[in-house]
């Protein structure tokens, strides 16, 4: 008879159930829940605002700002204390653009930014016939739908008795549209304006409410 052997059963490796998704551990206990530190609150808020500022730094440095309209010199196009948006990054000046200046060094403007619009550009002309109420770029007589009314006659003043302007490359000759209330390039005392003043020009305006709109 053929011997019959016997086979030992194999010991079976002990297996480790997993608790399902969402089901309480065995033992009934919560999961820990990592608590944040209130200093990790405060370097989390701390570092949001610096970053928010840096930020407002470098736009309000280098892409644009607000300027608010001080005094009459650009009416009727705007008004005393409206609020524009000036835009700044990579601008260079046209002839026709509203800009705000820096000029703050003329005494007489009491150390305020000016606004005004670019009239002529460096290495242009400017002559002004006050008879006739005209201004020549170039001898090419200009359109100014936007002056406020007729310019007088102010060459009687010494600063402001010349009417032939020769605009040196890198600076701009600027007006006011309110020709008759506007200490601009035409006095000796301001005259023709280095481009490192302008600060950018002026897009858009935001107050009062019923001038919102671009320029």
């Amino acid at each position: 008879m053929a011997e019959e052997l016997e086979h030992e059963p194999q010991p079976q490796e002990p297996r480790t159930e997993l608790p399902e998704e969402g089901a309480a551990p065995a033992d009934g206990a919560e999961p820990e829940k990592k608590e944040k530190k209130p200093s990790e609150d405060l370097f989390y808020w701390l570092n949001a605002l610096t970053t928010a500022l840096v930020s407002l730094v470098l736009v309000f440095t280098f892409i644009g700002r607000l300027t608010r309209v001080q005094g009459e010199s650009m009416t009727n196009t705007l008004q005393d204390q409206q609020l524009l948006l000036v835009w700044s990054l990579g601008y260079e000046p046209k002839q026709g653009d509203i800009v705000v200046l820096n000029k703050t060094t003329v005494e007489h403007l009491g150390g305020v930014a000016i606004v005004k619009r670019v009239i002529a550009t460096g290495g242009q002309t400017v002559d002004i016939d006050y008879e006739s109420n005209s201004v020549y770029v170039d001898g090419v007589l200009l359109d100014e739908p936007y002056i406020r009314e007729p310019m007088d006659d102010i060459t009687a003043d010494p600063n402001r008795a010349q009417t032939h302007f020769e605009v040196p490359e890198g600076e701009i000759f600027v007006m006011g549209d309110n020709r008759n209330n506007s200490d601009d390039s035409r006095d000796i005392r301001i005259g023709s304006i280095d481009e490192d003043y302008i600060l950018g020009k002026a897009v858009f305006s935001l107050l009062p409410f019923d001038t919102i709109g671009p320029l």
